[in-house]
């Protein structure tokens, strides 16, 4: 009978490790499904909120209009940034050409002369400079240059013929696929300084509406919005367009969703099994363990 009794025992004690044994793999293995599950959206959020602060983005210029809505009892406003004008103007190889056909690139604009004494051959070896470095840099492939156009417009038209633009460039080595030089009515170039990208704002000197010469570079974002002017004659500013731009080509439209959101939501169907078979898992692992027969 007493032998029996440890028989029992044993047994018992048997089931009951095996049952706690049972218990913490399904512990560990429920612990484990919820990381799988929970880690890939936490570590996104998290990314996603601490890289909003740490990239300071070029600013904006001249906001057109600022409306103000009213979002789940918050009140929240959405600024309409101006967005340059079109112009029509003819480059150094004889072609009319469009600012629109630049649409979805990054432009990179100043003003020169082709007679010009002092400055302009400055302007132009160091926008020259930009278009060697771009290059450099798609041999590597860390920038795609194809997100870049130069644009240098004439405040001289009178001079200065497509044939005058054609020998200017052909001199200092521009690439007519990435740059173009452009003429065509004064008015309209002038107009286009002073209304559109309104260097007769940011020129430090002022800008003579009668004969506009200016060492600023602007550069415009792909929808054509003012994101900066840089002294075209300064290293230090020439440094800093030059990163701004690759900031510019990464820059994501607040219209467009997130390419990894949107695969984390085209995933859903996953995360769902996956939630299933944890409850499964968890409703079985817990069910009581039948008493051992005597």
């Amino acid at each position: 009978m007493l032998y029996s009794n440890k028989k029992l025992h044993g047994i018992a004690s048997c089931g009951n490790f095996a049952q706690q044994k049972k218990k913490i793999v399904s512990q560990k293995a429920l612990l484990a499904l919820c990381i799988a599950i929970i880690l890939p959206l936490l570590s996104y959020f998290i990314v996603k909120g601490v890289s909003r602060d740490a990239i300071h983005m070029p600013p904006r210029y001249y906001p057109d209009e600022v409306i103000e809505t009213v979002k789940n009892g918050k009140k929240v406003s959405d600024t309409i940034w101006h967005q340059v004008a079109d112009i029509k103007l003819t480059n150094q190889l004889g072609q009319s050409v469009s600012l629109h056909d630049l649409r979805g690139k990054i432009v990179v604009a100043d003003y020169f002369f082709t007679h010009c004494p002092s400055i302009c051959p400055f302007l132009t070896k160091n926008m020259k400079g930009l278009q060697d470095a771009l290059k450099m840099k798609d041999v590597t492939k860390r920038v795609d240059t194809s997100f870049v156009h130069f644009v240098s417009f004439s405040v001289d038209p009178e001079r200065d013929s497509v044939a005058a633009l054609k020998r200017y460039a052909d001199h200092f080595g521009v690439n007519p696929d990435v740059w173009w030089m452009l003429t065509g009515p004064k008015k309209a170039i002038y107009d286009f300084a002073l209304n559109e990208v309104k260097l007769g704002l940011q020129d430090g000197e002022g800008v003579d509406s009668n004969f506009i010469h200016t060492s600023k570079f602007v550069v415009l974002d792909r929808k054509g919005i003012v994101r900066g002017y840089y002294d075209g004659l300064d290293t230090a500013a020439l440094s800093r367009l030059a990163e701004d731009i690759t900031l510019l080509m990464l820059e994501k439209d607040k219209t467009e969703s997130s390419p990894v959101l949107a695969q984390l939501k085209g995933l859903w169907p996953i995360y769902i099994a996956v939630i299933v078979a944890v409850v499964l898992f968890v409703w079985i692992t817990r069910r009581p363990a039948k008493e051992p027969k005597l």
